[in-house]
């Protein structure tokens, strides 16, 4: 098989992260973000090369991988990809958007002979950075295998959820799960301080029994030292809330953790905190 020739697009920490697996196996061709500068600097870095807008990256790649903060951004990438890419090409979106969105997406790239899978992860920075991410896939199955080579560069675990949208209505259940986790955790820790109780014994015996999670081993320690820097921003944690909450309307569930966790992060973004970590949380569950 010929090898791939593979575009990033979406320059944040993960992404950086991401891109630069794919250089190592020797599949990134090309790199472009929002901001020419940081794309500039990076290419050089890697010594790939940075071109100057989304079209001409298409034209080196069989591949394109997104990763981005907002629906209205993939929508408006792909349109750009699509004329320019080669017949067969595949668009990877890892960006967490709606899963409307991602049908619309395919739509695009389809029109043009070429595909689109939606592909959130899930495993924050340090996934990116040590490749262990877990991808959950939308699209066509036979369009993940040729893009196999791409996922595994930087994910430990690739699952193929479904058809067109499937990907990303997975990492809505995924938000949700986290948002709660990162209720409980912060609120018992938030106890736990108030009652005294030595942290340097508190986490590891909570780490050693039920109530273990990604959570309290990553950011336990941390967010009791008051370190908000480290992860996920809460702010992007709330604009995903938001859509999961339209999700959970029209599927009548309950909504009790994605209101709660909506209004928590919307406090705390009120208070200039939106590029804090999710665990910043712990903030408004000390009380007074």
């Amino acid at each position: 098989m010929t090898e791939l020739k593979v575009g990033f697009i979406g320059l944040g920490a993960m992404g950086v992260a991401m891109a630069t697996h794919l250089q190592r196996q020797g599949l990134l061709v090309a790199v472009g973000n929002r901001t020419f500068a940081k794309a500039q600097t990076l290419a050089d870095e890697l010594h790939v090369a940075a071109p100057v807008d989304n079209a001409a990256l298409a034209a080196l790649c069989d591949v394109v991988v997104l990763c981005v903060t907002a629906d209205a951004d993939v929508l408006s990438i792909c349109r750009d990809l699509a004329p320019a890419l080669k017949p067969g090409s595949i668009v990877i979106d890892h960006s967490t958007v709606s899963s409307e969105t991602a049908k619309q997406a395919q739509i695009i790239l389809l029109a043009h002979g070429c595909d689109f899978l939606d592909a959130p992860v899930s495993g924050g920075v340090e996934g990116a950075k040590n490749g262990k991410l877990s991808i959950m896939v939308g699209g066509d199955a036979a369009t993940l295998a040729r893009a196999q080579p791409v996922l595994t560069t930087y994910g430990a675990r690739i699952a193929h959820m479904g058809g067109s949208g499937a990907g990303q209505n997975t990492k809505a259940v995924n938000q949700v799960l986290i948002a709660g986790i990162a209720q409980a955790v912060c609120e018992g820790l938030a106890l736990g301080e108030k009652l005294g109780l030595d942290a340097e014994v508190l986490l590891p015996t909570l780490l050693g029994g039920a109530a273990n999670s990604w959570f309290l081993d990553k950011r336990g320690a941390t967010m009791l030292r008051n370190e908000f820097t480290v992860g996920f921003k809460l702010a992007l944690l709330h604009k995903d809330l938001k859509i999961v909450r339209e999700l959970a309307v029209t599927a009548g569930t309950d909504r009790s953790v994605i209101e709660k966790s909506i209004s928590d992060y919307a406090t705390l973004m009120a208070q200039g905190r939106g590029d804090e970590d999710i665990s910043s949380l712990i903030r408004l569950k000390r009380g007074a």
